[in-house]
């Protein structure tokens, strides 16, 4: 995809100039320039709804991305508490992929597993299957029965 200048056209070998918050572009350059932030041991941490909220269990991390969810918009629910555990579980585990030896963050990353185990039996015990395994949990294949995690009105981000 090329980027369109103000007037809707392009450029051969000058830099472009783009729409407004899409940037510019060289005409041979790449489209985009990777760059992960090195973290040291320990860094600091969100709490596991902010991290949600922000994209990202580590504060350095936290960059704008235009896409962001604010605060206001995710709901203190059951289904959102799940979320963000899984989420801090995931961002943990990338963490811990870089730093092995870790090992507060990889208590932290157990203390959450066991909290989403028991947050994850108590959403199905009282909703129904969240992921098609948890329907080997009942006598009979439970999987297609609503409603739906989404079809719950107080669950609704």
């Amino acid at each position: 995809m090329s980027c369109e200048t103000m007037n809707g056209t392009s450029s051969g070998e000058n830099p472009q100039t783009c729409m407004p918050g899409q940037g510019s572009l060289p005409a041979c350059g790449p489209f985009a320039v990777p760059f992960v932030v090195r973290q040291g041991p320990n860094p600091e941490r969100y709490g596991k709804a902010k991290a949600l909220e922000s994209g990202t269990l580590f504060p350095e991390l936290d960059l704008p991305f235009h896409l962001k969810v604010t605060p206001g918009q995710l709901a203190d629910t059951q289904l959102n508490q799940l979320r963000a555990l899984d989420f801090v579980i995931l961002e943990l585990g990338l963490y811990l992929d870089t730093h092995p030896y870790d090992s507060e963050a990889f208590a932290l990353f157990q203390k959450y597993v066991e909290l989403e185990k028991t947050a994850r039996a108590a959403y199905v015990e009282q909703h129904g299957p969240l992921v098609m395994t948890d329907a080997a949990m009942d006598g009979s294949f439970t999987w297609g029965n609503g409603p739906w995690p989404w079809q719950y009105p107080e669950e609704e981000a």
